[in-house]
C-alpha cells in the first residue's frame, strides 16, 4: 500500500467509522488465528428489512453491501486498534436475501468489494463468493463474513 494511512484514505473517502456493532447472538465478533482475522457475519446499519428483487433494487443492495463493509471495518479497527495492521483482504463472502428469480447477487456484493479496494488499495484485492439466501437473520438484505491477513 502507498504511504497514505488507511485512516487518511477513509477521511478522503468521507467515511467515518461507527463503533463496532455487537454480535446478534452467542458468538464472537471476530476470531484471530495464525495471522488471520475472521470477522463474523455483519449486515448494514439501520436494520433495513427486505429482499433483493422485491423490496430492494440491485443499486440499493450495492449500497447495503457497502454499508456492511463499513461495519466490517469498524470491527477490524476495534480488534486491531488500527486498520494499518491489515496486510490483506483475503476473502469476502456474501449472503444476499433475494427472491428466487433474482440473478444479480454479484453486483450487490461489489458494494463491499469496491470499498475494500478503495480503502486498502492492492491489498484489498480478495477472493470472494456470493450466495442467494431464501432468508437471513432479521430479514436483512445482505450479510457478509470476511477474512483478513493481519499483523500479529
Amino acid at each position: 500500500m502507498s504511504e497514505q494511512s488507511v485512516s487518511d484514505r477513509l477521511e478522503a473517502l468521507g467515511i467515518e467509522l461507527p463503533e463496532a456493532s455487537e454480535p446478534a447472538a452467542k458468538y464472537a465478533n471476530f476470531v484471530q488465528v495464525n495471522g488471520l482475522l475472521f470477522v463474523s457475519g455483519k449486515g448494514p446499519a439501520g436494520n433495513p428489512r427486505g429482499k433483493l428483487g422485491k423490496e430492494f433494487t440491485t443499486e440499493e443492495g450495492y449500497q447495503y453491501a457497502r454499508q456492511t463493509g463499513i461495519e466490517i471495518l469498524a470491527v477490524l479497527k476495534s480488534a486491531l486498534g488500527s486498520l494499518d495492521k491489515v496486510k490483506r483482504v483475503v476473502k469476502i463472502q456474501g449472503f444476499v436475501n433475494a427472491e428466487p428469480s433474482y440473478e444479480e447477487h454479484h453486483k450487490v456484493l461489489n458494494g463491499c468489494s469496491d470499498l475494500m479496494l478503495e480503502v486498502f488499495g492492492e491489498q484489498g484485492i480478495h477472493a470472494r463468493s456470493v450466495f442467494g439466501a431464501v432468508s437471513v437473520r432479521d430479514h436483512l438484505p445482505i450479510i457478509i463474513d470476511s477474512i483478513f491477513q493481519v499483523e500479529e
